[in-house]
């Protein structure tokens, strides 16, 4: 186990769960520098998807905040040093942040990365992988009391795949069919790719590195499992979403075989 991160699981396999924000860890010097309010921090961070992606075979999960460190920007932009690189919060009792503190940070960011390739290297030894990149969002950001964000431009789910190769198209229509058809809090999941968000750093890292034989599924569950303002869950959907995105590995992994098969 790792200071920065967790590595779960059975990593024999070739489906792996990633949940790069659930973290909301900082280390001591990061946290004596941070003037930004803890309840404001969590908002921001994406509690509970480590446990959305839990039954997935193999698991890695940040324990940093992405207040720290954010795994899913490119290295030159993986720290916030101002109010304008995250939603103009104040952050930082000094701004910008000093340099030796970033050079911290950034140390967290390659070593995540380094362990994430050296098990990837060898999950792609042996043929094609998906990786579900969990994350969540906000959408009711104006108002703790107000009604819900439009529901047109906010999906359910929002699968992002704005890099993925379309070599792999097989197995993001199968990916997307099987979790549409599972029932999420009496209703079936409204799955739509690419309204929100098409995926970041660790999805353009996946399919740069292993060009042709990993796909980088970048996943972003709206915050209706829990309270974005409080930070309370409600168990039970949390439950529901686990078991719904559980339901997809085998669907997807037989798509994966398909390819190698084709």
């Amino acid at each position: 186990m790792s200071s920065t991160h967790d590595v779960q699981g059975d990593w024999s396999g070739q489906l792996v769960a990633a949940a790069v924000h659930a973290g909301h860890e900082l280390r001591p010097e990061i946290a004596a520098a941070m003037v930004l309010d803890e309840q404001v921090r969590l908002r921001e961070e994406d509690p509970f998807t480590d446990l959305i992606g839990a039954a997935a075979p193999a698991r890695i999960v940040a324990r940093r905040s992405r207040f720290e460190v954010d795994l899913n920007r490119p290295r030159d932009t993986a720290v916030y040093r101002e109010p304008e690189d995250c939603w103009g919060l104040e952050v930082w009792r000094d701004s910008p942040l000093d340099d030796a503190l970033v050079e911290g940070s950034l140390a967290v960011y390659d070593a995540f990365y380094a362990d994430l390739g050296r098990r990837l290297d060898e999950v792609a030894a042996r043929g094609p992988f998906v990786v579900y990149d969990v994350h969540s969002y906000n959408h009711r950001r104006d108002d703790p009391d107000g009604g819900e964000a439009d529901v047109d431009g906010n999906p359910e789910v929002n699968l992002g795949t704005g890099t993925v190769d379309p070599v792999f198209a097989p197995v993001v229509a199968t990916f997307t069919e099987s979790l549409q058809a599972q029932q999420v809090q009496g209703h079936h999941l409204d799955v739509r790719e690419n309204v929100k968000f098409k995926g970041r750093a660790l999805s353009w890292w996946v399919h740069e590195r292993y060009a042709g034989v990993g796909v980088c599924l970048a996943l972003e569950f709206k915050k209706t499992f829990m309270d974005e303002w409080t930070g309370e869950p409600d168990p039970q959907h949390v439950q529901e979403l686990r078991d719904a995105l559980a339901a997809t590995h085998a669907p997807v992994l037989e798509a994966l075989r398909g390819l190698e098969r084709g």
